[in-house]
């Protein structure tokens, strides 16, 4: 059994859906990064870095549990564990690991940083803006031209790559990026989007207060309270 510590953010629905896609069974404890559960000596021994998601599998390699955090080990690891949504084949699966490396190193950081600066940042700053909205939209440019060359990121299958990215495309309004804009982005969005495993994913903790960030939850997620020596 897979103990799953996570909130629904996009790195959090990329376990979510992996997890559904694999047929796993899984328990979830909420970690409410609102509130500084993120903070936590019980959460902290599974993720030091004090970021969800992480997961402790019950039966690790060996028959003994192992913790992970870092979403992007998360879903190797999972795909490792099944044989599924990873190519078998040596240069596919480099293919497809390098799409989530983009994902990991690009994707993530770029298009948190354009949703930090035109959601969460308590006085506009057009400066950091601008430089992260249209980085955003470079990114998805990239995407969309990989996208009219295969149907999947990662080649001719849906693959890991696939659902660490497809999360981050959600709402993709609020990182400026305009979806409808990139054709190839916006079919491969739909197919994902339909799948059954990822509607069901998609419902973990989504009765969860998403309220605009007040002055206190804006100092735990991004304030000093980030910055404090635990």
């Amino acid at each position: 059994m897979i103990d799953l510590y996570t909130w629904p953010t996009p790195n959090g629905h990329k376990i979510h859906i992996a997890l559904e896609e694999m047929g796993l069974a899984y328990n979830v404890h909420p970690v409410n990064i609102r509130t500084g559960d993120q903070f936590k000596p019980a959460f902290l021994a599974i993720s030091p870095n004090n970021r969800i998601p992480a997961m402790v599998d019950s039966d690790g390699p060996d028959g003994q549990p192992i913790s992970l955090f870092e979403s992007g080990a998360m879903l190797i690891y999972l795909a490792g564990k099944t044989g599924k949504l990873m190519p078998a084949a040596d240069r596919d699966r480099y293919t497809m690991l390098q799409w989530l490396m983009w994902q990991m190193g690009g994707v993530g950081p770029m298009f948190g940083q354009a949703n930090h600066f035109r959601s969460y940042a308590k006085e506009p700053q057009p400066y950091p803006i601008e430089r992260y909205t249209n980085e955003s939209n470079r990114l998805t440019r990239v995407l969309d031209k990989r996208l009219s060359e295969v149907p999947y990121v990662g080649g001719a299958e849906y693959t890991i790559a696939d659902i660490a990215i497809f999360p981050w495309m959600r709402g993709s309004e609020k990182r400026g990026v305009n979806i409808d804009e990139y054709p190839n982005v916006k079919r491969w969005f739909d197919v994902i989007d339909a799948r059954p495993a990822v509607r069901r994913a998609l419902k973990v903790l989504a009765d969860v207060h998403t309220a605009p960030i007040d002055d206190k939850q804006r100092d735990i997620m991004f304030g000093a309270s980030q910055f404090t020596k635990r």
